[in-house]
């Protein structure tokens, strides 16, 4: 076991988001997974112009979980909140809708599906002959036949966006923000099980989003509704349980908010990483993946190829000298210490066996990820030079 396990999605703390998130652990996934998405791949085009936009993506999403998406512009974003949305047809791969699969619906069945996702998108699309509370009440004639409750109910979430002065108003009499909240409204007022929104927040100022998201998180907790939310606005990232981020159709990352964090405010207690300015140790702890062990269990042996760089979160581990026997204990190191970094900087292999002397947590950082850090951090290349000094001798 030379190396931390890795996604098939290729994301960081890929297996950490199954033991972390009390929504997505133990037996009952399957039955608290509201969407579920395995190997899935989309192509556009045809002949010549056929152009794949996503590549064998996989994602869960449990009930009442928010996790928002980023990326760059032209990623698949997008691509994949239509697909989810049951706005295109799936190509290949799998994607589940509170257990029901997607591919091979009908057009029927697929609107079916549709009924219970709210839509937010970046246009607006809203019908500019409708005042406010009719373009919100809209989203209720579906499901509700008594219109003096549709009317209240949509007064009532037009109120909560900030627009319970403007409920008469057509679109062109709104401002791009306050269209942007009718949406939301609309989006939010029959309670759906699960809500994608495509840049909710770019039209807003500052609170207008803040209020926005605050109203998204409440749905999340009260409600269970399940929240996908593309954006490019760092000012919300917080609301988020997991931020995943994509990149030319493929999800590479998917960390739990909560577990990074969690990570930051340990690397501030370890010394080698004092020196690291807010935004580079944030970067740090997002592209740390946590590997935990089993006493006895191993690390690398000695021999192997340097792949990553280790910092122990919790646990003990071994350092073993092996020479044709058992092996020699010469080191034992606990929270706080580090190894892995010589065969980094040296290119030779490792010169020691490493193991776990009991349970053992360890963040790993691979070889361009700490290159990255050596280079952002004077304080941590010169720790480390230090540190490798006192090795070598």
């Amino acid at each position: 076991m030379s190396q931390p396990p890795r996604s098939s999605a290729g994301g960081r703390h890929a297996s950490l988001a199954t033991r972390e998130n009390p929504a997505l652990r133990g037996a009952g996934f399957q039955d608290n997974c509201a969407i579920c998405i395995r190997g899935l791949c989309q192509t556009f085009g045809e002949g010549e112009l056929k152009k794949q936009v996503l590549f064998d993506n996989e994602l869960d999403l449990a009930r009442g979980e928010i996790v928002i998406m980023t990326g760059p512009s032209g990623s698949g974003k997008t691509t994949l909140l239509t697909l989810i949305g049951a706005l295109r047809t799936v190509q290949q791969g799998s994607i589940s809708i509170r257990g029901r699969e997607l591919w091979g619906l009908s057009s029927s069945q697929l609107v079916d599906v549709r009924r219970n996702i709210g839509f937010i998108f970046q246009a607006h699309n809203l019908f500019t002959s409708l005042s406010a509370l009719q373009n919100v009440r809209m989203a209720l004639e579906l499901k509700e036949s008594d219109r003096a409750e549709m009317d209240r109910r949509a007064e009532e979430m037009l109120r909560a966006v900030g627009l319970g002065h403007r409920i008469h108003y057509k679109p062109q009499q709104l401002s791009g923000g306050q269209r942007q909240r009718v949406a939301i409204a609309r989006a939010l007022v029959h309670v759906p099980q699960i809500i994608l929104a495509d840049e909710p927040t770019a039209a807003l100022d500052k609170q207008s989003g803040r209020d926005v998201v605050n109203l998204l998180k409440k749905f999340a907790k009260e409600q269970g509704t399940t929240i996908l939310i593309v954006t490019h606005d760092n000012r919300i990232l917080d609301v988020a349980d997991r931020i995943v981020n994509m990149v030319d159709g493929r999800i590479i990352s998917d960390v739990v908010v909560s577990e990074s964090q969690a990570i930051c405010e340990f690397l501030r207690r370890v010394p080698l990483f004092n020196g690291l300015l807010p935004d580079t140790l944030t970067k740090v702890a997002d592209q740390m993946e946590l590997v935990e062990y089993k006493p006895s269990e191993v690390i690398f042996r000695q021999g192997d190829a340097g792949d990553n760089f280790y910092l122990i979160r919790s646990g003990e581990a071994e350092v073993v000298f092996e020479d044709g026997g058992p092996g020699k204990v010469v080191a034992t190191l606990d929270e706080g210490k580090f190894f892995g970094e010589m065969a980094l900087e040296t290119g030779e292999p490792r010169k020691a066996t490493v193991r776990a002397k009991t349970d053992l947590t360890l963040c790993a950082l691979d070889k361009e990820e700490y290159l990255a850090v050596k280079t952002a951090s004077a304080t941590f290349k010169e720790e480390i030079s230090k540190v490798l000094f006192e090795r070598q001798r």
